[in-house]
């Protein structure tokens, strides 16, 4: 796929067709970094999301520009909220993907925000209002860099879906990100041809657990053992690392995954992994995409400043996300889950298809540690040991929560692999018929 072209004015819009034989709109405007955009700009930005919608095909849109053209006043900002608007009549009806090559201040990066996916490109900034409006306002000193450079874009801000050395790799991955999806939300995504057996053994993702309950992993070496041929495309890889989410496939299912991150915080969830999670399983739902999610979290991490500004709300964005969603939903408890992250985390009770537990699984409302503290307050050391021995052994297990039906079966790490492909399989028919209403209110 070529996105550049040597046209004076290399903004134009196109319908492509890439490697895989479908077809996808191109929309360039790469104005430089000191050119503003002009309402021709997001005019073409609106058309091209319009062809998209008709012709239900992905949109790229590959923008480069400044803040809105002065010399046109009010014609500019009139025309980007026709492009906002046309690009949100897109959203969950057709995949968009946004490159930033380049700078985008203002209209043109609230553009951004708006697609699914946005590829930065090394050396490009993007932010609503400048390092000058900034010192103005605030007094802070800052440059673009800091503000909006790729970096902060990718861990502070997490716009970046990915990040790319060059516009050449941002192609790339555009190419292997669309051969797994589906072309809009009115079809299925391709089957990705794989040798790998559907049945094979994966005792090694069991065996990247630590001994100790606390000991930490990386999550992404277990889900790359059970994925097929250990392929694993992850999404905001570098935001809200204490939860993965990425693409993976299973038996050539396009499948999303959702795990908590032990190497990071310990796996607990805050407030930007749940704004992570809950717009990724709003993707995946979305586009008729299988959801896998693994569990190793001992909760929400704590904290005055994170109840302050909102904990309770995105957290629910989480919740939400998955109550919502009607695409095949399967749930795979590796080690710890507890209270409220339980829930959130795609539990039973919260609507799945299938939820499996390996033994090593602990799902309780606390661990034992701070059952103990609540319950025997008095207790002095040598007896807070026996008791928290006592609740291990009789509640953190897996066994109890299948006992009371939120737990389907108790698999062992081996068998992962074949009890993921073999639900996926089973529930390729899988529909549900929703209620009728204008639309849900997401506890934004």
């Amino acid at each position: 796929m070529s996105i550049l072209s040597d046209t004076d004015r290399p903004s134009n819009l196109t319908v492509d067709t890439g490697p895989d034989g479908r077809r996808r709109v191109l929309v360039r405007i790469l104005s430089g970094s000191e050119d503003p955009i002009t309402s021709a700009d997001a005019d073409l930005i609106e058309r091209g999301a319009r062809r998209a919608l008709d012709q239900r095909i992905p949109l790229i849109c590959e923008l480069a520009a400044n803040g809105p053209a002065a010399h046109e006043e009010l014609a500019v900002t009139f025309a980007l909220g026709g492009a906002a608007k046309a690009l949100s009549d897109c959203s969950g009806r057709v995949p968009t993907i946004g490159v930033l090559q380049g700078d985008a201040v203002a209209g043109p990066a609230l553009l951004l925000g708006i697609m699914d996916h946005v590829i930065v490109v090394d050396g490009s900034h993007a932010f609503v209002s400048g390092p000058a409006m900034v010192n103005a306002f605030t007094g802070v000193e800052t440059d673009r860099t800091e503000l909006g450079g790729s970096g902060a874009l990718t861990v502070q801000a997490g716009l970046a879906s990915f990040t790319a050395p060059t516009l050449e790799d941002a192609e790339t991955m555009i190419d292997d990100l669309l051969a797994i999806l589906p072309s809009s939300s009115e079809s299925v995504a391709p089957i990705t041809p794989s040798s790998d057996p559907t049945d094979r053994d994966t005792t090694a993702a069991g065996e990247l657990l630590p001994n100790t309950p606390t000991g930490a992993y990386d999550v992404r070496h277990v889900i790359q053992e059970v994925a097929d041929d250990g392929w694993f495309l992850e999404v905001r890889e570098r935001f809200a690392t204490n939860l993965v989410t990425g693409f993976v496939t299973f038996g050539g299912i396009t499948s999303g995954v959702v795990a908590n991150q032990p190497m990071s915080i310990a796996g607990t969830l805050d407030i930007p992994s749940s704004q992570k999670g809950g717009r990724f399983v709003a993707f995946c739902d979305a586009f008729n995409i299988p959801l896998v999610t693994f569990v190793d979290t001992s909760g929400f991490y704590p904290g005055k400043d994170l109840e302050w500004r909102g904990m309770i709300r995105y957290g629910a964005q989480l919740a939400f996300a998955y109550a919502r969603a009607t695409v095949p939903r399967i749930n795979v408890t590796l080690r710890k889950s507890y209270g409220g992250a339980y829930i959130v985390m795609d539990s039973k009770n919260m609507g799945n298809d299938f939820a499996f537990a390996w033994p090593s699984a602990e799902i309780a409302v606390m661990g034992a540690k701070g059952a103990v503290e609540i319950l025997h307050r008095r207790a002095d050391e040598s007896e807070r040991a026996e008791l928290e021995a006592a609740y291990e052994e009789r509640l953190l297990n897996p066994y109890i929560a299948a006992q009371r039906g939120s737990v389907d079966a108790v698999i062992t790490p081996a068998q992962t692999r074949a009890e993921i492909c073999g639900a996926l399989h089973l529930l390729s028919s899988k529909r549900e018929i929703l209620p009728e209403r204008r639309h849900d209110n997401t506890p934004l």
